[in-house]
C-alpha cells in the first residue's frame, strides 16, 4: 500500500479490527476479503487490482476480518460466522462513514458478510460488489465439511501441516496460469481451528431474505472452482431484481474486477 493509506483501528466486543483508509470523495466503498486472507495476503496474490478503485478518488476501506491479518479475535467459532462478520462491517461503517451508506465490496466470505450486512440494515449500505460468490443453501455442506476437517488438521498435527496440505493441492483451473506465492492462513495458529468452524457453521441468508434486496448489485462469479461455483452467483443474481451478472473465464478476467467495481459505482453515481 502506498503513503496515502492511513491506518486505523476499531474496537468491536472481542476483537480489535485493523483497517486502512484512503482518502477520498463518497460514496466510501469498503472492501472485505475471503477466509484465511488478509489485505496484505491479497496485496501479495495480487489476483484483483484494485488500482482502479484507488486511483477513482473514492473514498477506500479496506480491513482484516476479525481473526485475520492484523485484527485480532478469539477462540469461538461463532464469532466467525458470516452473520457476526457482518456486526463487525455495519459497525466499522458506522465509524467510517456515520452519516452515508457505503459500497461494499466483499470477496467469497466478503461476499457472505455482505448479504448479511445489507438483510440487516440495508440503509447503511448503497451498492453491492458480490465476488467469487462462495458456496451456499444446498451446496454448503461439502465446503463445511473441508472446514471441519482443516481445525482438525491444525488441532492435531499444527499449522504447517495444513499450510503443507494448502500447497499441495491442485490449483484451481482458472488460477493456472499464474505464479502465485503460496501461503498458509493468515490467522494465529491458535484462532485457526475456531475460525475454520465458524466457516463451516455459517451459511448466506436465506433464498427469501436474498430475494428482498433491494440495493443495486454487481454479482462476479470467476469458472472452474467447486468451492466458488458459477451456479450460486447466477441464483443470487437471480434472487436480485436490481443486479447485474458477469462470469470471469480467466485469471485476466479475474483481476479487472477493481475495474468492474469502480465503474459500477461510478454509474450509481451518475444516475
Amino acid at each position: 500500500m502506498t503513503d496515502e493509506w492511513q491506518g486505523r483501528t476499531l474496537e468491536l466486543d472481542g476483537a480489535v479490527i485493523s483497517y486502512s483508509e484512503l482518502p477520498g470523495d463518497g460514496p466510501v466503498i469498503v472492501y472485505a476479503h475471503g477466509l484465511s486472507s488478509s489485505r496484505s495476503a491479497d496485496d501479495r496474490r495480487g489476483i484483483i487490482d484494485f488500482t482502479p478503485i484507488t486511483e477513482s478518488g473514492r473514498r477506500f476501506i479496506r480491513y482484516d476480518a476479525r481473526g485475520h491479518g492484523r485484527s485480532t479475535g478469539r477462540a469461538v467459532p461463532d464469532d466467525y460466522l458470516w452473520d457476526r462478520l457482518a456486526d463487525d462491517l455495519l459497525a466499522l461503517a458506522d465509524a467510517v462513514s456515520p452519516d452515508e451508506p457505503i459500497v461494499v465490496f466483499g470477496t467469497s466470505m466478503g461476499t457472505g458478510t455482505a448479504l448479511h450486512a445489507v438483510a440487516k440494515r440495508p440503509d447503511r449500505i448503497s451498492a453491492l460488489v458480490l465476488s467469487a460468490v462462495p458456496t451456499a443453501w444446498e451446496l454448503r455442506a461439502a465446503q463445511a465439511g473441508l472446514y471441519e476437517q482443516f481445525a482438525t488438521a491444525v488441532e492435531t498435527n499444527g499449522a504447517e501441516y495444513l499450510e503443507s496440505m494448502l500447497e499441495n493441492a491442485p490449483a484451481v483451473p482458472i488460477f493456472a496460469d499464474l505464479e502465485v506465492e503460496q501461503f498458509g492462513p493468515d490467522i494465529p495458529e491458535a484462532l485457526q481451528p475456531s475460525v475454520f468452524r465458524g466457516a463451516a457453521r455459517t451459511d448466506f441468508p436465506s433464498r427469501d431474505i436474498v430475494a428482498r434486496t433491494t440495493t443495486p448489485t454487481l454479482v462476479l462469479s470467476w469458472d472452474t472452482d467447486p468451492s466458488h461455483p458459477v451456479s450460486v452467483g447466477a441464483e443470487v443474481h437471480s434472487l436480485i431484481a436490481a443486479s447485474e451478472f458477469r462470469v470471469a473465464e480467466t485469471s485476466a478476467e479475474v483481476r479487472t474486477w477493481g475495474a468492474a467495481a469502480a465503474d459500477f459505482v461510478a454509474a450509481l453515481a451518475e444516475r
